[in-house]
């Protein structure tokens, strides 16, 4: 086995042959998914960003030329990239091409500012960092040049220009701590042979919401590694949860860079079926809803709060007419709705399927890799009362008390997990490992739940030592 990136920890030997034979891990990395799903979906739309519609033979041939261009500059395989762009194509485009080049992105929120992004270079010792110029007023290129300033680091910035814009740092120039700024368009060159690249490895690193990952808060985000073996996993299995199909439209209307978007099933999963992800660069609900209308979106993925404020919208809006920006309120090609974030209240689950006319689903999961769901053929009290069943077949759950004993099925107690997409500890973080993983490899998740006499998990609260982390 070949082994993860430094300062990760793998996977037991016994449990990796384990998911081998069980067929869960298939030793195919993502970018080389992508090349099957562009030879075998080719001419059908991958990609919808408002008036840009991409096929997956074209971008197959954009992240092709991308990742020549940043081996051009030297990139090599391991070295690590913060990525931090909003919901646009070139998030897909930038993280897969990243990856062909053997490069291991770091998916960092775009909320985050200079405190919680220089952690992240400096943990990962990050060459490079992609982001906007600037966006929403906010000057991500000089927070980069000030990272960048302070350590040895930091030494390629690559931005993402509003059309018909220009950075004020210019293209291709050089600052006085050996930082160099490019366009990131101009990351294109004719495709390379193909690297021997090996799907045990680390294919990105995601934020965690526990301990403190959330913007804003004082402690600093810890990293989860995330293999191509156990994503692609993770990403297929969610999407054959949910009954995707190539005839499928979903809306990525929360963060990208989230585990819940990325992969529960999310654009990975989207993509693998050949269906089309339209990218929303936020929550809010006329954007939303007349994408939902125009594009005729199938599944979408939202937490509580984003649910209530679309149902509030609608409740604002005459069924009969479009309003004056043009946005529809005909969203009957809706068949499924996750729900993640928090558990929502029952009254608001069934809010959503009145109103939206379709299946809800309720979703927790984390970044860590746990990941329980409803069905879409399970009963309503299921879908408004639980969290579900956990994705997997190899997935093994316990519910535990404070002293770490197992406690029958409608107690609650502490959420640990393990299985083919959780993790084994977090990326250089062994006092947080000590701390958040059992000695025989179950991840604590610091969530208090209890399983019902059908197997579904209940999600009561946080437990004693931090919040809840999941999605």
């Amino acid at each position: 086995m070949t082994s993860m990136l430094d300062g990760c920890t793998p996977w037991p030997e016994g449990f990796v042959d384990r998911y081998w034979a069980a067929g869960h891990w298939r030793g195919t990395t993502l970018d080389s998914l992508l090349r099957g799903w562009a030879l075998r979906y080719g001419p059908r739309t991958a990609l919808v960003a408002g008036g840009t519609r991409i096929t997956y033979a074209a971008l197959n041939r954009r992240v092709d030329r991308m990742a020549a261009g940043l081996r051009l500059l030297a990139l090599r395989p391991g070295q690590r990239v913060v990525v931090q762009l909003p919901n646009v194509p070139e998030f897909v485009v930038t993280v897969f091409a990243l990856m062909r080049a053997g490069a291991v992105p770091v998916l960092c929120p775009l909320s985050h500012r200079g405190p919680e992004v220089s952690h992240l270079v400096q943990v990962t010792q990050a060459v490079g960092y992609v982001g906007p110029s600037t966006y929403e007023g906010f000057d991500h290129t000089a927070m980069a040049a000030d990272i960048a300033s302070r350590g040895p680091f930091l030494r390629r910035v690559f931005t993402l220009e509003a059309p018909g814009a220009s950075s004020p740092y210019g293209g291709y120039t050089t600052d006085p701590s050996g930082c160099h700024y490019f366009p990131l368009g101009s990351l294109d060159a004719p495709p390379a042979p193909a690297l021997p690249l090996s799907a045990g490895q680390v294919a990105f690193l995601l934020l965690s919401a526990a301990n403190g990952a959330a913007a804003g808060t004082a402690a600093p985000p810890l990293l989860v590694p995330r293999t191509h073996n156990d994503y692609a996993y993770q990403a297929g299995a969610a999407a054959e949860a949910v009954s995707l199909t190539e005839d499928d439209v979903y809306l990525a209307a929360l963060p990208a860079a989230s585990d819940f978007t990325l992969g529960g099933p999310g654009i990975v999963g989207t993509l693998s079926v050949g269906a089309t992800v339209v990218l929303a660069e936020g929550p809010g609900p006329e954007a939303c809803l007349a994408a939902i209308a125009r594009e005729r979106v199938t599944v979408t993925s939202v937490v509580p709060a984003v649910a209530r404020r679309w149902l509030d919208a609608l409740a604002d809006t005459d069924p009969a007419a479009d309003t004056d920006t043009g946005a529809p309120t005909d969203l009957g090609s809706l068949r499924l709705v996750q729900v993640g974030g928090a558990p929502p209240d029952r009254a608001l689950g069934e809010r959503l399927a009145s109103v939206l006319g379709c299946r809800t689903q309720q979703v927790f999961g984390m970044a860590e890799g746990v990941f329980t769901l409803t069905r879409p053929a399970d009963p309503d009290e299921a879908v408004l009362a639980t969290q579900g069943r956990p994705l997997s077949p190899d997935d093994e759950i316990r519910i535990v008390d404070a002293d770490g004993r197992d406690v029958p099925d409608g107690e609650p107690g502490e959420l640990l997990a393990r299985g083919p997409y959780t993790v084994r500890g977090y990326y250089r973080a062994p006092e947080h490992n000590a701390r958040s993983f059992t000695g025989d490899g179950y991840f604590r998740t610091g969530t208090l739940a209890r399983r019902t006499p059908g197997g579904h998990l209940v999600v009561t609260g946080p437990g004693p030592a931090r919040g809840p982390s999941g999605y």
